[in-house]
């Protein structure tokens, strides 16, 4: 499964292409954030994707989790959103 990293200083709607080029191709990805700004970021990218597909008959369900990542030698918590096609 892809994995999508986001920033807090992501662009959504970049984010959002990017979910909705890897939707069509394949049947998930993987969306990761560190911090609040990163996840308010990547949950915006996600309700967008959902906008961006749904003309062409593609929904999307997500799932939503903690992981820990190791970030620079030290282990984080991030958010995982998992995107799938429903």
């Amino acid at each position: 499964m892809e994995i999508l990293k986001v920033s807090s200083k992501s662009n959504p709607s970049l984010v959002a292409g990017a979910i909705s080029g890897v939707i069509r191709e394949a049947p998930a990805v993987e969306v990761q954030a560190i911090g609040a700004g990163a996840v308010n970021q990547a949950v915006k990218a996600v309700i967008i994707a959902k906008g961006f597909l749904a003309p062409v008959g593609i929904e999307l369900s997500f799932d939503p989790s903690f992981v820990a990542l190791e970030v620079e030698g030290e282990e984080r918590t991030a958010i995982r959103i998992v995107v799938e096609k429903k």
